[in-house]
């Protein structure tokens, strides 16, 4: 026999319409706390990642080591579709992760390489520099992060790559109007 579910419904009646409110039960099993507990999960949260934040260049060196694996792929097999998707991803995972562990210009390159392999019309035509530069700008962004000037070269150097680019997805897909509007659009990576 069902279960009457009923039970606990309010329903309220108005001329042209009856509104129905279920019961809520997540409300028996949250923890209320006043204000005066100190608790801030905010805090929390950062405290937290402040703790994990040493770990993060190892991460970035990990990732890295993914791109450039997936990238001597590409340069020995071609552009198959294994090889292709591995690039991408390890570049979608660096676009997603480099800005949280504080490698923003990573991000951003990342993200350039991305528009790239998704965009082109044909990978095998895309020029072999180009792709090269991004995953040499990548490492090079993780590997030299430490110094002191790094930062204001890693930033004008996304800027530039993604300005090569976006030109030369824009000379490409200019048969392709639908590709168009997404390639010249601002990128939604963390900024610097």
């Amino acid at each position: 026999m069902a279960k009457d579910k009923s039970s606990g419904l309010e329903i309220k009646s108005y001329a042209t319409h009856h509104v129905i409110t279920p019961p809520n039960p997540l409300r028996s099993v949250l923890r209320h706390v006043d204000g005066k507990s100190g608790d801030d999960p905010v805090a929390r949260a950062e405290r937290a990642l402040a703790g994990l934040s040493g770990e993060f260049k190892g991460w970035m060196v990990v990732e890295t080591e993914r791109l450039l694996a997936a990238y001597a792929a590409v340069r020995n097999q071609g552009f198959t579709d294994a090889a292709s998707e591995e690039l991408f991803r390890a570049a979608h995972d660096i676009k997603g992760d480099a800005a949280t562990f504080g490698f923003p210009s990573a991000a951003a390159t990342a993200d350039s390489l991305c528009r790239i392999i998704e965009h082109a019309p044909d990978l095998e035509k895309v020029p072999p520099e180009l792709i090269e530069h991004h995953v040499n700008a990548i490492q090079a962004i993780v590997h030299e992060h430490t110094k002191f000037d790094t930062v204001a070269v890693s930033s004008e150097l996304s800027r530039r790559l993604r300005r090569v680019a976006d030109e030369y997805l824009a000379h490409v897909n200019r048969g392709r109007p639908e590709h168009l509007e997404a390639i010249l659009a601002p990128s939604i990576v963390p900024g610097e």
